[in-house]
């Protein structure tokens, strides 16, 4: 993630196409070492591309990928609605308040 985020850091800084020095530089000043693998891997990757049509297209593929779990909410199991009815009224737990730590917010 870091070979990536100074990539596209130095892609903010005016080059097309950072090359490894350039990668290792950013991460270097800010006393980041760089792992050689993972930079050509990136540097490879995306070798020859336009940052922001690999973006453009991340965040298409990003928006058919479900969160926060509504849809599973929203379709419950069979069932599942008299089993709910029937169970035991679950009893919250009192907080504990403050007071018995000895000292208050502002005192």
């Amino acid at each position: 993630m870091k070979h990536i985020a100074a990539y596209l850091l130095a892609v903010l800084g005016g080059k097309t196409a950072p090359t490894a020095a350039d990668v290792t530089a950013i991460l270097a000043s800010v006393g980041v070492d760089a792992d050689s693998a993972q930079l050509n891997k990136v540097i490879a990757e995306l070798d020859g591309k336009n940052v922001e049509e690999v973006i453009a297209e991340g965040m298409t593929k990003l928006a058919s990928v479900p969160s926060g779990g509504a849809a599973a909410a929203s379709a419950p199991a069979a069932g599942a609605a008299p089993a709910a009815a029937e169970a035991a009224p679950v009893e919250e737990e009192k907080e504990e308040s403050d007071d018995d730590m000895g000292f208050g917010l502002f005192d």
